[in-house]
């Protein structure tokens, strides 16, 4: 009886254990995600006041370089906006986990020639929300020197994370993806350029 015992209480501390590690895990996630919503806030305030106000439209010509603003350390491209997702995201110029942790990313390609791929962290405020874009959702990136580029959203593709070529590749005028919730897989959100 007491040999019950005993594994019932090590079992009942052992689940305990369970549950509060799990809590703090949410609680650390509710966090980050916080945290990263105010980052890529702040980063946006101050890319609006540098973009010119005279916004033209972007024009297709692959020699063009994007051009960089630094903002705390890290050089940004542009701002993304979604408005039916009420998204308005800084855009990073190049891909690294610890600047995932505050933007999206450029991943690959360019706006000027067409194949741009920027990822981005699944947090609520970031790309976790692109799951609920519809077909025809219109997308802008806007580059630092104030180039406006409009796309609409196409489709949706699930994606084992080493499709990468699958991701980059293909006749998309501009990919945003992010892990889904599991982390197992991608979700790719494929755009055109707007009509």
């Amino acid at each position: 009886m007491a040999k019950h015992r005993k594994k019932g209480t090590w079992f009942f501390v052992a689940g305990g254990l369970m549950l509060a590690g799990a809590l703090a895990l949410v609680l650390y996630n509710r966090w980050d995600s916080s945290r990263a919503e105010k980052a890529a806030a702040n980063t946006v305030e101050q890319l609006k006041q540098e973009i010119p106000d005279d916004k033209q439209e972007g024009v297709e010509d692959p020699d063009t370089t994007l051009k960089t603003t630094n903002v705390d350390g890290i050089d940004y491209i542009g701002v993304l906006d979604i408005p039916s997702l009420n998204l308005s995201l800084p855009v990073a110029s190049s891909f690294s986990y610890s600047k995932l942790r505050v933007s999206p990313c450029l991943y690959a390609g360019s706006c000027y020639s067409n194949d741009m791929v920027i990822a981005g962290h699944d947090y609520a405020s970031h790309f976790g929300s692109l799951k609920w874009a519809e077909e025809g959702a219109d997308v802008y990136f806007t580059t630092v020197d104030g180039k406006v580029f409009h796309y609409t959203v196409d489709s949706k593709e699930i994606m084992k994370p080493t499709q990468v070529q699958e991701m980059i590749s293909g006749n998309w005028d501009l990919t945003l993806f992010t892990c889904t919730i599991s982390g197992r897989e991608r979700m790719a959100l494929r755009c055109v350029k707007a009509e």
